[in-house]
């Protein structure tokens, strides 16, 4: 079952919410980004800029294969056993929980639980840049 894409992505920066991810809000995450990885925020890579947007709107990392996959009509894919009916699925618990069964609460705490520790990260990585000039 596939989770709606409106639950996911970044809502709020430090309790205040974010609205639409912006041009500016993405290259902003991006230099953070480089400053974590060592770089000046100038410096910001093609990989920093990817994951700004993947972390701001939510999107998911996609593998190619999975999505070559999923984008395969049902009567193409593979098969793993030839001529099974298979089985009925139990039906999902609720329209709040993820697959792992987890509530919006459950991870929008986990997602600032995350925030926090990248916040961290920066500020740190910041206070060291400061204190080698």
């Amino acid at each position: 079952m596939k989770s709606n894409p409106l639950k996911t992505g970044v809502i709020s920066e430090n309790a205040a919410g974010i609205g639409t991810v912006t041009r500016q809000m993405v290259r902003a995450r991006a230099a953070e980004l480089a400053i974590i990885d060592g770089h000046l925020s100038h410096d910001a890579t093609r990989t920093h800029f990817a994951q700004a947007k993947r972390e701001l709107t939510g999107v998911p990392d996609v593998d190619p294969k999975e999505a070559l996959l999923d984008a395969a009509p049902e009567s193409e894919r593979w098969d793993p056993v030839p001529g099974s009916t298979g089985h009925k699925m139990p039906v999902a618990t609720g329209e709040d929980e993820d697959e792992e069964g987890r509530s919006d609460n459950e991870r929008l705490v986990e997602g600032g639980i995350a925030e926090a520790g990248l916040e961290q990260s920066f500020q740190a990585a910041r206070a060291a840049a400061k204190k080698d000039l």
